[in-house]
């Protein structure tokens, strides 16, 4: 009999240590735990990703759909015609026009709102005094001022546009009546209806409205330096000129880089606005001012060619894309600078 009750037991199946009984396969595998895990980042993600795809991807989508056909804006009935809108394009005197005015705005306007707010925020961070036992101090006031340059970016486009319209104004306009009363008034100008200078007028509008975003986005940078960097500087007998170059810039390298790609699509993006309420006839006089949203507009609703201006808007886009990755290359560098 005992002899049978060792056998009997040796021969009973026994259950593993921390696993019930009865219960193994997929269940109990690691791959069972990674499919629980990614099915519910996969439920958790599917309604945001719908969302994306319907109101972000489908209109990418359609976009380049209707840039062949010769669809009119006002009718269902359109016409596949392939790449012929494309092909006009290379043709088409204004849309080179456009083209060029937009890449004047979208190299001018980063550079001299980004080149200003670097300098006036350097100016509000570390261009005051010298303090006792400070080695980098703002000027006085510089909260106020920060205020001040900001306050531009709490007007709307359109005020911002409608206001420097009428400073413009050669008739009764303060430009002209501030040059007038200081004796200057063989500079007064009739700034929106010169075509030689209405496109630098409105980027000089632009610029206006937006270098205060910058000052405060470099002077946020700029107070994170640790002074101990400053006051090494300093001990080696580095001015403030050098320290801007050589300490600062590299410092905050990766902030100028995102401003300039943000502040180059600004430039394409809000350039509709400015020229449409700012210059004469939406683009003029004589197409000195007209920028590609402009000329899309006025082909999708004034002349009803929305199949070519979607075209025209494809070609935004390609712009717009080798602005940023040419930016962001450039702007790259190995030697990663970290405090």
């Amino acid at each position: 009999m005992a002899t049978e009750s060792r056998v009997v037991t040796k021969g009973t199946a026994r259950p593993t240590p921390g696993k019930p009984a009865g219960q193994g396969g997929f269940k109990s595998s690691p791959r069972y735990r990674t499919f629980v895990k990614y099915r519910f980042i996969v439920g958790f993600l599917a309604v945001p990703l719908a969302l994306y795809a319907v109101l972000v991807v489908s209109p990418f989508v359609q976009t380049f759909y209707y840039a062949l056909t010769d669809w009119t804006g006002y009718s269902s009935d359109f016409a596949m015609v392939g790449f012929d809108n494309f092909s006009k394009l290379f043709e088409d005197d204004l849309f080179w026009k456009s083209l060029q005015h937009n890449l004047v705005l979208l190299i001018g306007m980063p550079v001299l709102a980004i080149g200003m707010g670097l300098f006036f925020a350097f100016m509000l961070s570390a261009g005051g005094r010298h303090k006792h036992g400070e080695a980098a101090t703002g000027v006085r006031g510089s909260k106020g001022y920060k205020i001040l340059y900001f306050f531009p970016q709490v007007l709307s486009i359109a005020i911002v546009a409608v206001l420097w319209g009428n400073i413009y104004n050669p008739q009764g306009g303060l430009l002209n009546g501030v040059l007038d009363a200081l004796g200057l008034s063989f500079l007064e100008q009739n700034w929106l209806g010169d075509p030689g200078i209405a496109l630098l007028c409105v980027l000089a509008v632009m610029v206006w409205a937006n270098v205060g975003f910058y000052i405060v986005l470099f002077s946020a940078a700029m107070g994170s330096i640790p002074k101990e960097i400053y006051e090494a500087a300093l001990l080696d007998g580095a001015s403030r000129v050098t320290t801007f170059f050589r300490v600062t810039l590299p410092l905050i390298r990766d902030n100028i880089q995102t401003a300039y790609v943000y502040a180059g699509i600004m430039a394409l993006e809000t350039s509709f606005a400015y020229v449409m309420i700012m210059t004469v006839n939406q683009g003029g006089p004589d197409h000195s001012t007209l920028v590609l949203p402009v000329y899309m507009y006025n082909k999708a609703f004034r002349d009803g060619q929305a199949g070519y201006a979607t075209a025209v808007g494809v070609a935004m886009l390609i712009v717009t894309m080798i602005f940023a990755v040419l930016a962001l290359s450039i702007g790259r560098r190995r030697d990663r600078l970290e405090f």
